[in-house]
């Protein structure tokens, strides 16, 4: 069998040679890219692991922060209030997205409202956390003191456009064959909605909220501004609230050594939930047949 034919779809060696380089660029650029975030995270783990005990989960701040103080406590009540006030504003976020995604692709499509709504969020989008938290500030907390419900209120802002975004490139991407079968099977349209739709995008919509957890989660800002701190743990929402950003911040700067090592555990804890959820999130994508 004669090899003519094959020659002519062979690479040329200028252009083997060109992939090579191109590839070993794209590699140093990956590399030099993880350096800085693999200092961090080395650096992290360095300065908090220490810190990390099951007494350092389960007890609470002692507020003794003078030189050489020997009992500092641990971060429960940082703990309870991030999963409490983060858990609330994702019990308003998540469905409030997916339902205005669900109008986007659905419903509203290309309509001079939807046009508009998605001009608003992704101006949102963008918005710098602190601005969320000094709205929630000027319009509930002036004259009425801070609570952990308005913290939650003020990451519903933050959330809202993430989830948003995330649902409805996950919705456009359920085949369209999908929805006319169901429809020319005689199911009405919010059945299909239900039925059809939301099921098949469920993994991919699970990947983008918990994306907008993690990211809420690790917001100081509003929290600073809305939630106030506490050193007690409580699950009054309509109280001071610790958190775990929070209580970061307000460590970070103490000059007692033992609190600053309580402050990097603190961060440790954060970036370890954040990574749990992250996990979680490609480990559902990769389930999913559209994610």
């Amino acid at each position: 069998m004669s090899t003519a034919p094959l020659a002519a779809y062979a690479v040329s060696a200028r252009r083997r040679r060109t992939d090579r380089i191109a590839r070993a660029l794209i590699l140093a650029a990956s590399v030099l890219a993880m350096v800085p975030l693999a200092l961090i995270l080395f650096y992290l783990v360095r300065k908090g692991l220490g810190a990390l005990s099951w007494s350092f989960l389960t007890t609470d701040p002692s507020g003794n922060t003078f030189f050489g103080a020997a009992n500092i406590g641990g971060i429960r009540s940082a703990l309870v209030g991030t999963f409490m006030i983060v858990g609330l504003a994702s019990l308003i976020a998540v469905p409030t997205g997916i339902a205005v995604a669900l109008w986007l692709v659905e419903y509203g499509r290309q309509s001079t409202m939807a046009r508009a709504v998605r001009f608003f969020v992704d101006i949102l989008t963008g918005v710098p956390a602190i601005i969320f938290g000094l709205f929630i500030y000027i319009l509930l907390v002036v004259g009425t003191g801070y609570a952990g419900y308005k913290g939650s209120l003020a990451l519903v802002l933050l959330m809202l456009p993430i989830v948003i975004r995330s649902a409805e490139v996950i919705l456009e991407l359920v085949p369209v064959e999908l929805r006319e079968s169901a429809l020319a099977l005689g199911s009405p349209q919010w059945r299909v909605v239900f039925r059809v739709v939301l099921p098949t995008a469920a993994p991919g919509l699970m990947t983008g909220i918990l994306l907008a957890i993690a990211r809420a989660a690790g917001e100081t800002a509003p929290l600073l501004f809305t939630a106030g701190s506490t050193m007690k743990t409580t699950t009054n929402l309509g109280s001071f609230m610790n958190s775990l950003p929070v209580q970061i911040y307000n460590d970070v700067t103490s000059p007692t050594p033992a609190v600053v090592q309580r402050a990097w555990g603190t961060a440790l804890t954060l970036v370890l939930l954040i990574l749990i959820l992250n996990l979680v999130a490609r480990l559902i994508s990769r389930r999913s047949k559209i994610g």
